[in-house]
């Protein structure tokens, strides 16, 4: 019987599998999720919150309409009307409740974002 070894992977690409492998778990071990985006419906009972599209126009006018009215019309979008709202009802979504990355100032107050989430998960009613 011959006493050599079998190399499985020969000269310099068994150096290789190493990095290979540990950038592999570095990549999928690593990252941040943000509870909004694993569980949407956490922590709000829209039962006790009265979220009426008045309560949702005071927000857009406090929070959103400096940058967000027709004069300024930040990123093409006016939000001063019911319908200017509705349409952009997604978009709201995402950026004020979920990313909170609106208003750029720093987040809405926790009963800003029970309003706002308890009126779309009621279909944005004009109310």
């Amino acid at each position: 019987m011959n006493n050599q070894r079998i190399q499985l992977l020969p000269g310099r690409r068994r150096w290789l599998i190493v990095p290979i492998i540990t950038m592999n778990m570095l990549i999928t071990g690593c990252y941040y999720d943000k509870a909004e985006l694993l569980y949407p419906d956490s922590a709000v009972d829209c039962s006790t919150v009265s979220a009426t599209f008045t309560k949702v126009k005071s927000i857009m006018t406090s929070k959103c309409n400096a940058c967000h009215d027709a004069r300024n019309a930040a990123g093409g979008t006016v939000l001063e009307t019911y319908d200017q709202v509705k349409a952009k009802v997604g978009r709201i979504n995402q950026r004020a409740i979920v990313e909170k990355t609106m208003p750029p100032a720093g987040p809405l107050s926790s009963e800003e974002t029970a309003i706002l989430k308890c009126w779309i998960s009621s279909g944005a009613p004009n109310n």
